[in-house]
Formats: structure tokens, C-alpha cells, sequence
């Protein structure tokens, strides 16, 4: 299956000026090794992978007292691969498993910068956050890669034409027949049901949206993976328990009326330091996203976040529904209730956060803006619809105090500008096209 994170390691590969080592980020089971394994294969004549975790000789290598330049010698001997032959790669897998490798990455970088490596490892982002050992900061380019976003999902899912009309419908504001818009209102819904994790998305796949044939099965285990793995990269049996009960109520916290996490109902009277550690992993592990409060719209929004409120949302909107336990028919038929605008906000910043958008949003008294995004046209606010009714209030409050270039609504409904209130209309399914453009 195609992922756009491919383009990022063609320029990391064309980079010839700046070389470094490459290290993919990113949550558990979301494609590191199978999207990195892909890229060597192509785009070098000689590669050599290595799984730390199958390898303990390298491990064994890095942990000795010989000096750099002798493990550097002799790593090649351990894999009978010469990685300074001209078009040649290294790919090493779980390197979260020696930090004394991590740590000669710099060694590469400032010796050997004609040395091609790449590396990743599960929970790569916890034993970094938490390592006690000398990061080579600056020497490896670190890139994260998420779960598929909904443009990958169509992809996956031979839609490659109806990707180009909802990109140029969006670029136009123009709406797309209504049939094509109930095509891909319909494929939303199956995405919200997969969600991007690649072993999810290909069961639909091999299923032909068939839903009754795909896989639940998947999600699940994805899930009891993660805690599996936390038992490896947490210090105690409170610090594991304390993290899953986080994760646990991230389903309810979403549903909280003041639109903010709430430590009360993580565990009754319970305070920000009992927890911070366990958010913390949470986020380094990819398995949420935080979005944070800005009291003032200004640039840049980072200096005018509320460090003590915010938002947390699932990292993957398939593995939500299936925490939920929404069956996939309420899903398909739009029949979710309240819920439904919650999955929507949880997609919304999935996507977001796969085209590289901080999260953000808005509040006051009496109102909220979902999002706020920093673009070249400034900060643009962005409210989120599950249905076609759209009603603008927090819009138009937040409209008429900061006075933005125009807004953003993103509904069921289909494309379309209102020149007199100064609102972009992108449905649902085309979140994906809302880039960065700086």
C-alpha cells in the first residue's frame, strides 16, 4: 500500500549535502518497518536488515569497551554487509534496544556520513523521552509516520480518481455531484470503522468494503499489543496501571461537557502529579495526540497555551470505535448520537496531525472553536460537524472579537464558500487536503 511518507525518504536519500542517520517514529503496528523495508528494496542495488530484537550479537557488539572505530569494523563482519559499498543501506529494526547504538548514531553522522542508515523501533518514542544516555542530538533526522491518513485509505482502496475530484473540488470550492458525495460520505464511514492502521485498512481492502467480511478481530489485538509492549518500557506494575487507566477513560474524557481532560475521571480525586508521567508516555508513545488551549489567537499559539488545559484524543479513530464497541452498521448507517460529533473531532485531528498540524483550539465563556490552525493566511479557526446542520455560533462569536482572513467548517455537507459570513465549506472526506502551507 502506497504512503505518502515515502516522498520524505526520497528527499532524505537526495539529500546528498546533509546526510544523517534516519529514524521513523511512530505507534505500534502503524507500518515503520513494512514502509522502510519497501523504500531500501527500491531505491538501493545492496540492503541489510537487522532486528535488534532477533540480533542480541549487536547489542552484545555496542555493549563492549572497544572503541567506535573497532565496533564499526566488526559490525560489518557481524553482518557480512560492507554498508559503505556505494548504493548501499543499513535498516536497523527495534533499535530501542541498545542505547549504546542509539548513541554511536552521532559516531555514523560525524565519521562514516557516507554510510546510509535508517532505523526504528516499537515504543521508539518513550525510550527516547526517557533515555539516560547521550542522545546524538542534531546528528539523525527524525521523521514520525502515523497511521493512514483517509487520502491513503482511497488509495488502499483503488479510489485514485475520486481523490483528484474531491482535491480539485476543494482547491475550486466547488461542490462535487451529490451521488460522488454520498460515494465518499459512504468510504468516510468505512474508514471510521478501519481507521489507518495498515493491517486494518488491508482486511477492508481484501474484503472490497465488503464490511461484513473485514476483520474486527484486528483492532483488537493492535490494542492489547500496545499494553503488552508497556510492560517492557515502564518502571513499576503503578506506573503500567496508572497508564492504562489514562487510556481507559480517554473514550469518556471526549464526552466531558467543559471540552477539556479531566484527572477526576481518570480515578476519583485524583491530581495532575499522580499522572503527568503516565500522560507523558502516553504521548511519546504515539498512542494519543494533545491538543492544547490558546487563550489568545496570536502568533505564535505555543506562547499563548494554557499549559494545565487541554484536549486529549485517540491517535488512530478505528481503534476508538472499536474501544467504544460501536458496531459497524450504527457507523455506516450514521446512526452514533451523541457520540457521533466526538468520532468526528477524534478523525478530524488524525488527519490533521498526519499533515503535520500542531493541534490547537479555542474558548471562552460561551463559546469554542474546535481547531485553530496556523496557516499563511494566519490562524484560521476550524469548526467540526458530524451531520449537514450546520449552525456557526462559536464561528461567528470567534468572527466577530479576532476578525480571521476567513474559516474553516468541516461537515457532511459539501463543498462550497459563503462569501458573506466568510466560511470554507470542506466535507468530512476531505480533511486530508487541508496541508500545511508553509
Amino acid at each position: 500500500m502506497k504512503r505518502k511518507i515515502y516522498d520524505e525518504l526520497l528527499n532524505w536519500k537526495n539529500d546528498s549535502a546533509n546526510i544523517k542517520p534516519l529514524m521513523v517514529l511512530g505507534v505500534r503496528q502503524s507500518g515503520k518497518t513494512y514502509i522502510l523495508d519497501e523504500f531500501c528494496k527500491k531505491e538501493y542495488e545492496n540492503y541489510a536488515y537487522v532486528n535488534l530484537f532477533e540480533n542480541d550479537s549487536v547489542i552484545e557488539l555496542y555493549n563492549s569497551k572497544l572503541t567506535s572505530d573497532e565496533k564499526f569494523a566488526q559490525l560489518k563482519v557481524l553482518l557480512n554487509f560492507d554498508f559503505e559499498k556505494e548504493n548501499s543501506i543499513l535498516f536497523i529494526d527495534e533499535i530501542q534496544e541498545s542505547e549504546k547504538l542509539i548513541s554511536e548514531l552521532k559516531y555514523f553522522c560525524e565519521k562514516h556520513n557516507n554510510v546510509r542508515i535508517v532505523c526504528a523501533g516499537s515504543l521508539l518514542g518513550v525510550k527516547l523521552k526517557r533515555a539516560k544516555f547521550s542522545f546524538p542530538v542534531g546528528k539523525v533526522k527524525m521523521i514520525n509516520l502515523y497511521p493512514m491518513d483517509f487520502e491513503e485509505f482511497l488509495m488502499a482502496m483503488g479510489e485514485n480518481l475520486l481523490i483528484n475530484l474531491i482535491k480539485d473540488s476543494y482547491l475550486n470550492n466547488k461542490p462535487i455531484s451529490e451521488p460522488l458525495h454520498e460515494k465518499a460520505l459512504r468510504l468516510y464511514r468505512i474508514y471510521l470503522i478501519t481507521g489507518g492502521m495498515p493491517e486494518s485498512v488491508k482486511s477492508m481492502v481484501r474484503a472490497n468494503g465488503d464490511y461484513i467480511k473485514y476483520d474486527t478481530s484486528i483492532l483488537t489485538d493492535i490494542i492489547s499489543s500496545y499494553f503488552k509492549d508497556m510492560d517492557k518500557y515502564v518502571t513499576s506494575e503503578s506506573e503500567a496501571l496508572k497508564i492504562s487507566r489514562v487510556y481507559n477513560s480517554l473514550p469518556s474524557q471526549l464526552s466531558n461537557l467543559s471540552n477539556k481532560f479531566q484527572f477526576s475521571k481518570v480515578d476519583k480525586g485524583a491530581r495532575a502529579r499522580e499522572y503527568e508521567t503516565s500522560l507523558d508516555w502516553l504521548e511519546a508513545s504515539n498512542m494519543v495526540l494533545v491538543s492544547n488551549i490558546v487563550k489568545v489567537p496570536e502568533v505564535p499559539l505555543m506562547g499563548f497555551v494554557d499549559n494545565n488545559t487541554f484536549k486529549l484524543y485517540l491517535s488512530d479513530v478505528g481503534i476508538l470505535n472499536n474501544i467504544l464497541k460501536i458496531s459497524m452498521n450504527d457507523i455506516l448507517s450514521d446512526n452514533i448520537s451523541l457520540y457521533k460529533g466526538i468520532i468526528a473531532e477524534n478523525y478530524v485531528a488524525n488527519q490533521l496531525t498526519c499533515n503535520k498540524h500542531d493541534l490547537f483550539y479555542w474558548q471562552n465563556n460561551t463559546s469554542e472553536v474546535d481547531f485553530l490552525l496556523y496557516l499563511k493566511d494566519g490562524i484560521i479557526p476550524v469548526e467540526v460537524k458530524a451531520g449537514d446542520t450546520v449552525r456557526s455560533k462559536s464561528l461567528n462569536v470567534y468572527f466577530e472579537k479576532y476578525k480571521p482572513k476567513y474559516m474553516i467548517r468541516i461537515s457532511a455537507r459539501n463543498f462550497g464558500f459563503d462569501k458573506e459570513k466568510q466560511i470554507k465549506s470542506i466535507p468530512l472526506y476531505a480533511v486530508f487536503c487541508i496541508e500545511k502551507d508553509f
